[in-house]
């Protein structure tokens, strides 16, 4: 089974003639212990184009040493990475395949590298035995796979205890100034993996082409493209994120998928929709097998501080219980629908085929032409959508009809901000302060829309509980609170609206 491990270090250059200086000098610790020397011989794997370099994540296969196993690498930011481990084995693990699958597709994952380290480790102890760091002095033996190119080097690790978190910073930058003092300074090669293919070979140059007919800089085909290569981006990187359950990560992947089909929709002068509207379509399967996790938890969350918020007196029965229980049960569901959806084929094509969009973007006659005036004209053409979205609701009596365009009012709003949010490198300030208060609008829809969902799972439940011979009481009494926060914010709706809507934020826009 895979286990995770927040790796914090930093490499220092060094030769083995390299001493280390005392370190007992670093405020906190007590002490320095030798802990010998290990061998260490390691196979890291890639595609032969170097696709997990390119991304700057690491898989490997290592014997020797505390850890020998396979371990997967993913940064998290500079000097930190999240690396997984599975037991040693012959073949790469299905746990940690599966979290290569968006980057790998249908490529081979083969040696690319050997490194064989001796390793030379001391432990920096506080005055109580606590463990602060471990510090590496590395000769390293590289050897590139295939062709046999070879690199050799020395190099310093220091690598923060675990569970040091919070004092991490102060620890690593004193270690680093008593090595400063000492002549040894920081490494510029993020990992041994990145030294040794620039010392031994071509590095990785990525998996996704260059067009030869790419947009020109200002254009407005080139800010689209900008965007939704981001986008793209944020998809292809959050397949692991989600599939190791991290926070958020099914809702960030969720909006990456909207934030594309809506980019294909508001930017359609610029991108050619007989193409991009097939993708739309497999966007919007993916949004909507994501949604089932994501709209489970926003329903649990809202439900449970519901239940938190009534005194004691006003629960009755095992509400608690049963909201755990239909939780636990719709979340396992969910998490399978996800996962299926990840590991299918459909789900590669769609990766592919955004790819290759990218790399051949259908570009119309719009996409040369000076971007603010393209974007700004998109921007403002999704708002006058929402514009008669929300007017049209607010002219509905309360009830199921107004309950319906407000949600499509919701809809039309997150287009008009997303739209802004693509805008912004283009357009500055005024599309920020556009994007700004039209996510006010989008946030109390959603909130109205949220209220709507609970009403109907409160319903449902309060069955449930009946037919189970428990009171209903506390799932009616949560219903009429759920009425009247949503009467609230239909009340609010104009005054939100009118700040979004005014005229001197339309017009800033421009163009």
């Amino acid at each position: 089974m895979a286990e995770t491990k927040r790796e914090i270090e930093r490499k220092y250059e060094a030769t083995g003639d390299t001493e280390l200086p005392d370190l007992t000098g670093v405020p906190g610790a007590g002490s320095v212990t030798h802990e010998g020397v290990t061998d260490l011989d390691a196979l890291y794997y890639d595609t032969p184009d170097l696709r997990l370099a390119a991304d700057s994540l690491t898989l490997r296969r290592r014997t020797g040493g505390a850890d020998e196993g396979w371990h997967l690498k993913f940064p998290v930011a500079v000097g930190i990475r999240d690396e997984i481990r599975a037991p040693l084995s012959e073949t790469l693990p299905a746990s940690l395949a599966g979290l290569l699958r968006s980057r790998v597709r249908h490529a081979d994952v083969v040696p690319v590298v050997r490194l064989r380290s001796s390793r030379d480790v001391r432990h920096l102890r506080a005055a109580d035995g606590t463990l602060l760091a471990e510090i590496s002095h590395d000769t390293v033996h590289a050897t590139r796979l295939p062709g046999g190119e070879t690199a050799t080097w020395t190099e310093i690790e220091v690598e923060l205890a675990d569970g040091l978190d919070d004092t991490g910073d102060r620890i690593l930058d004193a270690v680093e100034e008593q090595l400063a003092q000492a002549g040894i300074h920081p490494s510029d090669a993020p990992s041994k993996l990145a030294r040794a293919l620039h010392e031994t070979g071509p590095g990785p140059a990525g998996h996704r082409p260059p067009h030869d007919d790419a947009p020109k800089d200002g254009t407005a085909g080139a800010a689209v493209l900008a965007y939704v290569r981001t986008q793209v981006d944020a998809v292809v990187t959050l397949d692991p994120a989600v599939r190791r359950d991290l926070p958020d990560a099914v809702h960030k992947m969720r909006v990456a998928c909207r934030r594309l089909r809506s980019a294909f929709k508001t930017y359609r002068k610029v991108l050619d929709r007989t193409v991009t509207d097939p993708v739309a379509d497999e966007l919007t399967w993916l949004a909507g097998e994501l949604g089932t996790a994501r709209d489970e938890e926003v329903l649990s969350e809202r439900l449970a501080a519901r239940l938190d918020d009534l005194p004691d007196t006003l629960l009755l029965g095992p509400a608690r219980a049963r909201l755990t229980s239909r939780t636990a049960r719709r979340a396992e569901d969910a998490r399978r629908t996800v996962l299926a959806a990840l590991d299918s084929d459909r789900h590669l094509a769609l990766l592919d085929t955004l790819d290759a969009l990218l790399a051949a973007p259908p570009l119309r006659e719009a996409a040369t032409h000076e971007a603010p005036r393209v974007l700004a004209r998109a921007v403002r053409k999704d708002f006058d959508r929402l514009a008669t979205r929300v007017e049209h609701a607010l002219g509905l009596p309360p009830g199921h009809d107004r309950d319906l365009a407000l949600h499509e009012a919701r809809k039309a709003a997150k287009r008009a901000r997303y739209a802004a949010d693509a805008a912004k490198p283009t357009l500055g300030k005024p599309a920020k302060r556009f994007s700004r208060r039209v996510k006010a609008v989008q946030s109390l829809l959603g909130d109205h829309q949220d209220s709507v969902v609970a009403r109907a799972a409160l319903k449902e439940t309060a069955g449930q509980a009946h037919a189970a011979g428990e009171t209903a009481f506390t799932w009616g009494l949560l219903y009429g609170r759920e009425e009247a926060a949503a009467a609230a914010g239909e009340r609010e709706l104009p005054e939100v609206w009118a700040r979004a809507a005014a005229p001197k934020l339309r017009a800033a826009l421009g163009h």
